[in-house]
């Protein structure tokens, strides 16, 4: 591991040698500390033992692979996770992000790029930032967002969404009843322009209708424009 004050901690998950070797090279040249794990245990417990402010995860791990890993990581921590794999079927594509992935890299890749992708899901999660005036607290009945603390609270109980699903929830939410397409939410979320289907934002609204809905099967907060896209209410009845 190299050590940096410049960026967090990056744990690298691949088993192929040449390919964990040049992205550990290229983080560590734009200021991250790097850990490596060729199999997805080892991934999982550097994971557990260190709290990486991020992890790029290949799909095909020996011992426990991409998506177990994500089922597993997702039931303690909400850490920003780059699937870096060769598998590039939209299918695929939808059940990384049904597992709560936060980006999909498609092998073979330029590893600029890819540091570009992580510096930019950072930026979503609020690292780096700097000392603004706090941002007011979020209010839509039962539900508060502490933009400060990128804190989610529901009927009183703090609720861990990852940095994706707080990112919608927020722009939903800041502004109420405001109708946004796919297109638009996907620009906030990959605001550099990269190329994901726009169902991706159906399974990520998904997720987030059942961390924070009474009945996910009637959302009261996140509501279906239909052939468009999605809103927040604008008030929630007592």
């Amino acid at each position: 591991m190299t050590e940096t004050p410049r960026g967090g901690t990056v744990l690298i998950a691949e088993d192929d040698e040449n390919i964990a070797f040049l992205v550990q090279t290229y983080m560590e040249q734009a200021g991250f500390a790097t850990i490596v794990a060729h199999d997805g245990r080892k991934a999982l417990e550097a994971a557990r033992a260190c709290a990486p402010a991020l992890i790029i995860l290949d799909w095909m791990l020996p011992s426990l692979d991409g998506p177990e890993f994500c089922r597993e990581i997702r039931k303690t921590s909400d850490v920003p996770i780059l699937m870096l794999t060769a598998r590039q079927d939209e299918i695929d594509r939808i059940v990384g992000f049904s597992l709560g992935i936060d980006d999909y890299v498609v092998k073979p890749f330029s590893p600029r790029e890819l540091v570009e992708r992580v510096k930019a899901i950072l930026r979503r999660t609020g690292a780096g930032a700097g000392a603004n005036a706090p941002e007011p607290t979020l209010r839509l009945g039962e539900l508060s967002i502490e933009p400060g603390k990128r804190k989610v609270v529901i009927d009183g109980r703090t609720v861990s969404l990852t940095p994706t699903e707080y990112t919608l929830l927020s722009a939903l939410v800041g502004q109420p009843g405001r109708v946004f397409s796919r297109a638009d939410l996907l620009d906030r979320l990959y605001p550099g322009g990269e190329a994901v289907v726009d169902r991706v934002i159906d399974v990520h609204i998904g997720k987030l209708r059942h961390k924070i809905e009474p009945d996910p099967q009637h959302p009261a907060y996140i509501l279906t424009v239909h052939g468009i896209g999605y809103k927040s209410a604008e008030s929630i009845a007592d």
